[in-house]
């Protein structure tokens, strides 16, 4: 069994919510898997405690939550020596004409630290129109108007393909367990 930290950063908590999915899909294979979020630190925990690192964060007027950064350029020896994995959420990727908007993003934050992760993810995030003031729920309609015609603006809308986010655990899993030479145990059951 290995051990994986899942790092990330989160606006309006839909990174936080594909976390906690990677968390769970790598936990199922047999692993320990732990979340954290980038705002409250590592705390008292160590990157030596984890076997594997995978680190989300989410764009938000064209950047990334700087303490997920922080944490990179902080890391990336510690990075470089286990299997890794970056994944980022953004509108632009829940669109085929953002895409290269939102991969450009990725290139910006990887030059930015200097950080090669070996597995590379981005998914579409959502629009919570409910949780936006007056203000910054007008501005966000207009651009969902552009941007995504067919949305129902009256309503939060999630972008997330999970199908993707799970495959995406489980491509890491399976890249962990390949290049430590480890055996996954079996989820749900035990040995006598």
């Amino acid at each position: 069994m290995t051990s994986i930290l899942v790092y990330y950063g989160t606006g309006e908590g839909q990174t936080a919510k594909i976390a906690d999915r990677v968390v769970d899909a790598v936990s199922d294979r047999g692993h320990e898997a732990r979340a954290g979020d980038a705002a409250d630190g590592l705390g008292d925990l160590s990157l030596d405690d984890f076997d594997a690192v995978i680190v989300g964060a989410s764009i938000h007027a064209g950047k990334h939550q700087s303490a997920v950064g922080s944490f990179v350029n902080a890391n990336r020896e510690a990075l470089a020596a286990k299997p890794t994995a970056f994944f980022q959420v953004s509108m632009s990727s829940a669109t085929e004409n953002g895409r290269d908007t939102a991969a450009g993003y990725v290139e910006e934050f990887l030059d930015a630290t200097g950080w090669h992760p070996d597995r590379i993810a981005m998914f579409g995030g959502a629009l919570r129109f409910s949780e936006y003031g007056f203000l910054k729920r007008l501005f966000v309609k207009q651009i969902a108007k552009r941007e995504f015609p067919d949305v129902n603006r009256s309503a939060d809308v999630e972008f997330t393909e999970w199908q993707a986010v799970a495959d995406f655990a489980n491509d890491i899993a399976a890249f962990v367990e390949a290049r430590l030479g480890v055996t996954p145990p079996r989820s749900g059951t035990t040995t006598e």
